[in-house]
């Protein structure tokens, strides 16, 4: 029963905070007009800028910003209780995640559709531009090195799920043929192409000959390799595509997949109601080998509350295709929202569904096979195995046979795990031509050159061990690990970003003479979190543990973020107190020139 009333009291509250505190920012404070024109009509170019129907936008934007987040986040968080990572999550995701993302998607809107790093320099000043792009360059690197091994994992350990996320690409085109081509029904295409990618993943979980195993792939490259390889691969050609061709149909498929998984999971709790107090610790702050609770369970959990990874998709992506501004709050608020519930489904998930059963044990045994430790509970490959057998139990529970069960969740994985792949590929290459621009290197503006640097740097740091075998061959083969040490990394340099993103907010408030509390109080909690999580991050790789090497590479991309960070903070702030002492010796500020 208890997990019943999470889950209901969680919908209703992400509802309640929808139509009062979402509405009165929509109106009162951001001041969303539907008659104002938007970047996707005036500049459409059939390629990025493309005025599309609002619930296209929203599944493009929405598993865009899912992707695997709100799913290893909290399924790693819980490990400290289900308890702080439920609040962090519901209250996180409303007062400032969804504030976060809206407000981008509005400056993007009022700025020419381009990315928070390219039109802060307008809002702050030029060196802010410039070190903004870069921040969000390395921030996207570390991403698509990440997202590419977290699906190559998936693939590696559930073989079943590898036919199926593939076959959504010629579902996909055919969609967005039928929807641009045909003038077709897109919520009619979409719930027809879920249908037949859930037949392939029944055909695949029942026929072990459609199941793709890595003793199946070529010898010299291993499966995690090979999969990462061919990931960017499939990234470079579908960055390089009109959106409308093959991201956002295949990301609007992703939304219903989504919904539908979601809603089997919601339907299990009700048919199973599993226990959660009693399998689970509410509160546990002190974990053998964890770091402390405070301040990594704001770092851990990311996606699933406020992630600085959400202004990139809200100001390089939505807003260059949403026809209507009047959408904005429906996109930008809604969206977060809807991923802060897909976050708490997975705590119940890997709580009180694990708790269902896990090799022969049930309940609290169940669960301390997987979180009685930091070690057991933080491995990409523990945390998979997690969420997939605790979401399998789940929709098991009604009927549905296990290795389907746990092919749907396989497959849901992996399949937003792309999207973010392929949507960052796409953010990178408007960032590289974004900053050849501001430093007048007109052959990287190139989408085919800046497309492949993305990609192949991608690729060499996901693989960087590499950069220590005797041959690239040796790499590929023994490689992976690059990605895997880099997750922590991820975390802080993702919310720090977010509360940079805060910061250009409260700057463009400010001049529009505008409360700041709104975004001013949501940065300094998460510049203050994550700083002191990056800082903590920063010292432990500058003393290893006895025995281990320091790791240089990561020392060296830890402290570029973090000096640019300061560096653009003290320029913001420097900014934030000369417009002040002008408004306060009764001067003008500077007008602010916006514009579609």
């Amino acid at each position: 029963m208890d997990t019943i009333l999470i889950a209901v009291g969680a919908g209703v509250l992400y509802l309640v905070a929808y139509n009062t505190y979402g509405k009165w920012l929509s109106r009162k404070i951001f001041g969303i007009d539907p008659n104002r024109a938007t970047p996707a009509t005036v500049r459409e170019d059939g390629r990025d800028y493309v005025p599309s129907k609002r619930e296209m936008v929203f599944g493009h934007h929405f598993t865009s910003i899912a992707g695997t987040g709100p799913i290893v986040g909290p399924a790693i968080a819980v490990v400290w209780g289900w308890l702080p990572a439920l609040l962090w999550v519901l209250f996180g995701s409303i007062l400032i995640g969804a504030v976060h993302d809206f407000s981008a998607l509005v400056m993007s809107l009022r700025n020419q559709g381009r990315t928070i790093g390219d039109y802060c320099g307008d809002i702050v000043n030029k060196r802010v531009r410039i070190l903004f792009l870069i921040i969000i360059l390395f921030a996207l690197w570390i991403v698509i090195a990440i997202f590419g091994l977290v699906i190559a994992t998936v693939f590696k350990s559930f073989p079943q799920a590898v036919i199926p996320v593939w076959f959504q690409i010629p579902l996909a085109l055919t969609l967005g043929w039928w929807v641009y081509k045909r003038n077709g029904n897109p919520l009619a295409g979409s719930l027809v192409s879920v249908a037949v990618m859930y037949l392939s993943i029944w055909l695949c979980s029942h026929f072990s000959v459609l199941q793709i195993r890595s003793d199946m792939l070529p010898p010299f490259i291993s499966a995690i390799g090979f999969w990462t390889v061919l990931l960017l691969i499939y990234c470079f050609i579908a960055s390089t595509l009109p959106v409308q061709v093959l991201l956002q149909p295949r990301d609007y498929i992703n939304s219903h997949q989504l919904l539908l998984a979601m809603g089997l999971l919601i339907l299990g709790i009700f048919v199973a109601h599993p226990k959660l107090i009693g399998v689970a610790p509410a509160f546990q702050p002190e974990v053998p080998g964890a770091p402390l609770l405070f301040p990594f369970l704001f770092i851990t959990i990311a996606c699933g509350a406020c992630s600085g990874f959400h202004c990139l998709v809200s100001s390089g992506v939505s807003s260059k295709q949403l026809k209507n501004e009047g959408d904005a709050q429906y996109v930008g608020y809604g969206a977060m929202l809807l991923e802060g519930m897909l976050a708490v489904i997975v705590i119940l998930a890997c709580c009180a569904g694990l708790g269902i059963g896990f090799n022969g044990m049930t309940g609290a045994e169940a669960w301390l096979a997987k979180y009685s430790a930091w070690g057991s509970a933080s491995g990409l490959s523990n945390v998979m195995i997690a969420v997939v057998t605790g979401g399998g139990n789940l929709i098991n529970s009604l009927g549905i046979p296990a290795e389907f069960a746990q092919g749907i969740i396989g497959v849901f994985i992996a399949s937003f795990a792309a999207t973010t792949l392929d949507s960052s590929t796409r953010l990178q290459r408007y960032v590289i031509t974004e900053l050849a621009d501001t430093v007048k290197i007109p052959a990287l503006k190139n989408i085919f050159l800046a497309t492949g640097i993305a990609v192949v740097s991608g690729l060499l740091l996901a693989m960087f061990d590499v950069l220590n075998a005797d041959t690239i061959a040796e790499g590929l083969k023994t490689g992976g690990a690059g990605a895997i040490t880099l997750w922590p990394l991820f975390g802080a340099t993702n919310q720090l970003l977010a509360g940079l993103a805060l910061l250009v907010a409260t700057v463009w408030l400010y001049r529009r003479n505008k409360p700041v509390w709104i975004t001013g109080l949501p940065m300094i909690f998460m510049l203050a979190m994550t700083g002191w999580g990056l800082v903590s991050q920063l010292a432990g790789l500058f003393n290893p543990p006895e025995g281990q090497p320091r790791d240089l590479l990561l020392i060296f991309i830890g402290l570029a973020i973090f000096i640019l960070e300061i560096w653009m903070i003290v320029e913001a702030l420097v900014y934030l107190m000369k417009l002040r002492a002008k408004r306060a010796a009764g001067s003008t500020l500077p007008e602010l020139v916006e514009s579609a």
